[in-house]
Order: structure tokens, then C-alpha cells, then sequence
């Protein structure tokens, strides 16, 4: 089972930025797809971005040109990197490793909330 401990949350102006990090326990951290989900009040839990072992990476139509997603293996985390934020970014964003081997594990999720 792998730990994922997320960090880089927090309030921000609308047009400002925010770098999300997600640090992951365990050896094979270079093998597992990693993702960002985020959940606003009263939505459903939603993908905003993910990168393969490769590093092919995918975002959802709405962050795509605003939001970056990248790892670094050697220190087994991933990033979000989110510029020009809007007040429909807010929401508690979770990062999703997905198991080479199957399976998914989760973070405990940070707030982000962007005020207009």
C-alpha cells in the first residue's frame, strides 16, 4: 500500500498560482501512474490531470493551458501546478496514485480555494 501526503494547498486571489505537491512511500513509485483529482462541494470527485511511468500526461478540458502536472521520480512526488486559477478551481484536490500492479491509493486531499 502506498502513502501519498499531500501538500501546497491554500487561499489565493483569482489569477494567482499554486503549487501542489504529493510525496508517495514506497520503491516502485517510478512504475505507477499518477494522477490529481479534486471534489467541489456538491460535485462529484473529478480527474484534473495525470501522468503515466512514461510521463504521457492528460487534463480535463477545464485546467488544460493553466494546469501542469509533473513527477520526480528520485523523490518519489508529483506536482500540480496550477496558474491563472478561477473561483470554479475551488476544491479539495486529492492525489490518486494507480498501482502498477492494480489497485489505486489515495491522499488525504488539501484545500484549495480561490476568492474572486
Amino acid at each position: 500500500q502506498v502513502q501519498l501526503v499531500e501538500s501546497g494547498g491554500g487561499l489565493v486571489q483569482a489569477g494567482g498560482s499554486l503549487r501542489l505537491s504529493c510525496a508517495a512511500s514506497g520503491r516502485m513509485f517510478s512504475f505507477n501512474a499518477m494522477a490529481w483529482y479534486r471534489q467541489a462541494p456538491g460535485k462529484q470527485r473529478e480527474l484534473v490531470a495525470a501522468i503515466t511511468s512514461g510521463r504521457s500526461t492528460n487534463y480535463a478540458d477545464s485546467v488544460k493551458g493553466r494546469f501542469t502536472i509533473s513527477r520526480d521520480n528520485a523523490k518519489n512526488t508529483v506536482y500540480l501546478q496550477m496558474n491563472s486559477l478561477k473561483p470554479e478551481d475551488t476544491a479539495v484536490y486529492y492525489c490518486n496514485c494507480h498501482h502498477f500492479s492494480g489497485g489505486d491509493s489515495w491522499g488525504q486531499g488539501t484545500q484549495v480555494t480561490v476568492s474572486s
